[in-house]
């Protein structure tokens, strides 16, 4: 066989399949999204604006925090064939406590069924004093899980300083992921969860296939700066708790999380995801 002939066919089968092994690759990665939360302004001010302003960045999804409770079916379906047109996916929504209770519950069935969400995260909670406040936690998301899951549609828990400061030496997140369904998301914020001293991928390792998305939320130690960084710019490990992620935690979806910057929103949320790309993820 003539070996310049092999390398040359071996050459173009090559370049001819590369497209398509990107194309591979691209389909099989974990997509990038946004909490709506980073871009509350916008949103507020012009919320079919601001949603086509994320698409064009390329975020391949997103999450609507607490006001699109209030939107009517009508609303919703405008919103939802707009993201349709756009190409661009509402993977989950961020609820008040409020919402995932039987009488708030079914509101939010039809709006999120609408919308095409796959989560309905609880993202705050007020729980009674000490363990058995955060044991009555699980069971109000045991509880919401229960009435989502014939939708189709299934409950989360959004995690804050709060649930990663121990009260009588544990950690209420422990409580929660001990006594919620295996079916509850714990979606990690990984922000908070390094500001009060947790170790987010050791977190991931503890509960394998439960951290079905993460917020991408950085925070720095330095004083006066906080979460006023980009991604990357902070203290947070993003190659370890990516990795854990994606191979042990169950990472379905990803959401850029901002609270504000130096830049603009818009700006930010940009910035964001270049750096984010930039870091070859």
């Amino acid at each position: 066989m003539n070996t310049t002939t092999f390398s040359r066919r071996c050459f173009l089968a090559f370049t001819a399949v590369m497209p398509w092994a990107w194309r591979a690759r691209a389909a099989t990665a974990i997509p990038m999204g946004i909490e709506m939360y980073s871009v509350r302004e916008e949103l507020q001010k012009d919320p079919h604006g601001t949603v086509r302003a994320i698409a064009e960045m390329g975020y391949q999804g997103l999450e609507f925090y607490a006001p699109y409770f209030e939107w009517s079916p009508a609303q919703a379906k405008e919103m939802k064939k707009l993201m349709d047109d756009l190409g661009i996916r509402c993977f989950s929504t961020h609820n008040s406590a409020d919402y995932l209770k039987k009488e708030n519950i079914q509101k939010a069935i039809d709006l999120n069924l609408i919308l095409g969400s796959k989560y309905v995260v609880m993202a705050s909670s007020q729980p009674k004093p000490g363990l058995d406040g955060w044991k009555e936690v699980a069971d109000a998301l045991n509880s919401a899980a229960d009435k989502l899951e014939p939708a189709g549609l299934k409950a989360g828990y959004h995690n804050h300083q709060l649930e990663f400061t121990p009260v009588d030496g544990v950690r209420p997140m422990e409580i929660l992921s001990k006594n919620t369904k295996p079916s509850v998301m714990l979606q990690l914020d990984v922000g908070t969860c390094v500001e009060v001293g947790s170790d987010p991928v050791a977190w991931i390792r503890a509960n394998p296939g439960r951290i079905h998305s993460v917020h991408c939320k950085d925070w720095s130690p330095e004083a006066g700066i906080g979460y006023s960084v980009l991604f990357g710019e902070g203290k947070a490990d993003w190659k370890g708790i990516l990795a854990a992620a994606s191979s042990v935690g169950g990472a379905e979806y990803y959401l850029m999380e901002q609270e504000g910057s130096r830049y603009s929103e818009l700006e930010t949320a940009k910035k964001c995801l270049e750096l984010y790309r930039a870091k070859g993820f």
